[in-house]
C-alpha cells in the first residue's frame, strides 16, 4: 500500500483543472503512488489530490502544491505535510456499474454527485460517467435521484409563500429573446417567478448575455429572494449563485467531449428549478431544423420526460412545443436582442412572432395559476403597458437605469450588408450558420455584435435585395463574420419550380 512521508511544501501560483500536486520520482516509489494516483495531504486540514511526478523539477523530500490546493489543506510555503496514498472513492465502482448498463440506487448516485462537488473524481472519471449516461442512459427514477442530489449539494432557496413559478427554454434557436417579456407579464399578473437564466455555451447569445446590457444579472440568493418577494420577478444569471454547482462543473467536462447526455440535461434543468423553490414550471421546447430538438416526435419525448420527472420530484411541469426552424424575431446578438425585446415591452407589435410566442408561453403560466384564457390575458397585460411597468421595476431593482429606452442599445459601429445573389423565395434559414456568423462577429462577448434580418423564411427577394446586416465592434471581427457568411451562406433561396416533369423525363 505504501507508506507515509513527511514532505516540505513549495507553493506555486498556477491554475489547475483539478486538485493535483507534484512529487519527486523517488518519493513516489517510497509512498507507493504512480502517475495519476491520489495522495492524501495532511496539513492543518486534509486534502486529496492527483499525483504527478518528476526527477528534475523538484528535489527529493519536496512537494509542489498549487495555491488552490494549499488553501484546502491549510498549509503555507515551507510547511511540512504528511503525504500518503489515497484509494479511489467508492463512486468509481458505481460509475463502472453504469458503464455496464446497470441501474444505480439513490445512495450511489448521491455519492457520485458529492464526489464531483468535492473534486474527489478526476476529469477522466467524470468523463467516463458522462459517457456512460450518454450510451446507457438512466430511467426516470434514477434521473429524479440525480436531480435531487444536484440540487441539495448547493443553495436551496425557500420562499415564505407560494406557489412559485418558473420558465425555461431548451434553447437551440437564435434570437429567442422572450424570457424578460414572459417574466414581466407573469409578475404583472401577481405571480412569483424568480427566473434564473444561463449565458451562451454554444449559442450566439444566452438570456443573461443580453439582459446584462441593461441591468445587473449577478444576484446572490438573498437578493434574488428579496426582489422576487417584493416585485414578483427577477432576471438573474444562475451562475452567480451556488445553485446546483455540480451542474456547472460537469458542463466544463461536457463541452470538449461534445456530448450532452439526456439524463444530465434533464437533471441540469430540473435541479436548478428545484433549488430556487419552483413549484410549477413551463418549459419551451423549440423544435425545427438546426435546433437541439429537430422533430416533433423528439419534442414530445422531451415533454413526456420533463413532466414525469416533475411528478417524481413534486413539481408541476407543462411544456410548450414551439416552431424554431428559423431565428425568433429579426435580431441576434446581445444589444440587438435587448433592443428588440424592450421595444416590444414599450409597445411595438413587431416582430409578431416574438410577441405571439411570449404571450402564448406566459399564457400557459397564467392558466396554471388559475387565470382563464391565459394567452388573451397575457396579451392584455402586454398591450396595457402593465408588463412594461413591471419590467422597469425589475430593471431598477437590479441596478438598471430608470429612464432605460430600447434605442439606448446600440449595434456595433462596423457593419456589412449581405444581399441576395438571385431572385426567388427564402426557402429556409439555417440556424447553425446564423449562430456561426454572429459568433464570428464577436457575440456574445462583444455586446454590439450580431445580426439583424431584413427578410425571413417564405418572403420573395429580388437579386440584390438586402437579406441581413452583420454588426461588429471592430473591423477584424466584421471581416471574419463576412468570410463566415461567404462560406456558410445562411439562407436557401430558390424559385417556386422544383422540377419539370415531361415525357422526356425529369429536367
Amino acid at each position: 500500500m505504501g507508506s507515509q512521508m513527511k514532505l516540505k511544501c513549495k507553493l506555486f501560483d498556477m491554475d489547475v483543472s483539478e486538485p493535483s500536486v507534484m512529487l519527486h520520482d523517488d518519493d513516489c516509489i517510497e509512498i507507493g503512488v504512480r502517475e495519476g494516483d491520489r495522495v492524501k495531504i495532511a496539513g492543518s486540514k486534509t486534502a486529496v489530490a492527483i499525483a504527478a511526478h518528476s526527477d528534475t523539477l523538484l528535489e527529493r523530500g519536496t512537494i509542489y502544491i498549487p495555491f488552490s490546493v494549499s488553501k484546502v489543506c491549510g498549509v503555507r510555503d515551507g510547511d511540512e505535510v504528511s503525504v500518503t496514498f489515497s484509494t479511489k472513492p467508492d463512486s468509481v465502482r458505481s460509475i463502472r456499474r453504469k458503464m455496464d448498463g446497470e441501474k444505480l440506487d439513490k445512495e450511489e448516485i448521491h455519492a457520485i454527485v458529492e464526489d464531483i462537488l468535492e473534486n474527489r473524481l478526476t476529469k477522466i472519471e467524470v468523463s467516463a460517467w458522462l459517457t456512460a449516461l450518454y450510451i446507457n442512459g438512466m430511467d426516470i427514477s434514477e434521473i429524479a435521484d440525480f436531480t435531487v442530489s444536484m440540487a441539495e449539494t448547493g443553495d436551496m432557496i425557500k420562499f415564505e409563500k407560494g406557489p412559485v413559478f418558473d420558465f425555461h427554454s431548451l434553447g437551440g434557436v437564435p434570437g429567442n429573446k422572450i424570457t424578460p417579456i414572459v417574466v414581466s407579464i407573469v409578475a404583472a399578473a401577481g405571480i412569483m417567478i424568480p427566473k434564473t437564466s444561463s449565458r451562451a455555451i454554444s449559442s450566439a447569445c444566452g438570456t443573461s448575455d443580453f439582459v446584462e446590457t441593461f441591468c445587473n444579472v449577478e444576484l446572490d440568493a438573498e437578493s434574488l429572494k428579496e426582489i422576487t418577494q417584493e416585485i414578483g420577478g427577477v432576471f438573474s444569471w444562475g451562475g452567480s449563485m451556488n445553485l446546483a454547482p455540480v451542474d456547472d462543473m460537469v458542463i466544463k467536462v461536457e463541452h470538449p467531449l461534445g456530448i450532452n447526455p439526456r439524463p444530465q440535461m434533464l437533471a441540469s434543468i430540473m435541479s436548478k428549478k428545484l433549488a430556487i423553490g419552483a413549484t410549477h414550471l413551463v418549459v419551451d421546447i423549440p423544435t425545427g431544423a438546426g435546433t437541439k430538438v429537430e422533430t416533433l416526435e423528439a419534442a414530445r419525448g422531451y415533454a413526456k420526460d420533463l413532466m414525469q420527472l416533475g411528478e417524481k420530484i413534486g413539481m408541476h411541469v407543462e411544456c410548450a412545443i414551439t416552431y424554431a426552424d428559423q431565428p425568433i424575431g429579426y435580431a441576434v446578438g446581445p444589444n440587438l436582442e435587448a433592443r428588440e425585446c424592450i421595444s416590444i415591452l414599450e409597445g411595438s407589435r413587431h416582430p409578431s412572432a416574438v410577441v405571439e410566442k411570449a404571450c402564448d408561453c406566459a399564457g400557459i403560466i397564467l392558466e396554471i395559476a388559475g387565470i382563464p384564457n391565459g394567452g388573451a390575458r397575457a396579451r392584455e397585460i402586454l398591450d396595457s403597458g402593465d408588463a412594461y411597468r413591471k419590467f422597469m421595476e425589475i430593471v431598477v431593482a437590479q441596478g438598471g437605469r430608470p429612464d432605460l429606452k430600447s434605442e439606448d442599445l446600440k449595434p456595433g459601429q462596423f457593419s456589412y450588408e449581405l444581399r441576395s445573389p438571385k431572385t426567388g423565395y427564402i426557402h429556409s434559414i439555417k440556424n447553425k450558420d446564423v449562430v456561426s456568423i454572429a459568433k464570428a462577429a464577436g457575440a456574445p462577448s462583444d455586446k454590439g455584435a450580431g445580426i439583424v434580418f431584413a427578410k425571413k423564411k417564405g418572403q420573395r427577394v429580388e437579386e440584390g435585395d438586402l437579406l441581413l446586416t452583420i454588426y461588429a465592434d471592430n473591423e477584424a471581427k466584421l471581416k471574419r463574420a463576412r468570410d463566415t457568411a461567404a462560406r456558410y451562406f445562411p439562407m436557401d433561396i430558390e424559385g417556386m419550380l422544383i422540377k419539370r416533369v415531361s415525357p422526356l423525363g425529369i429536367r
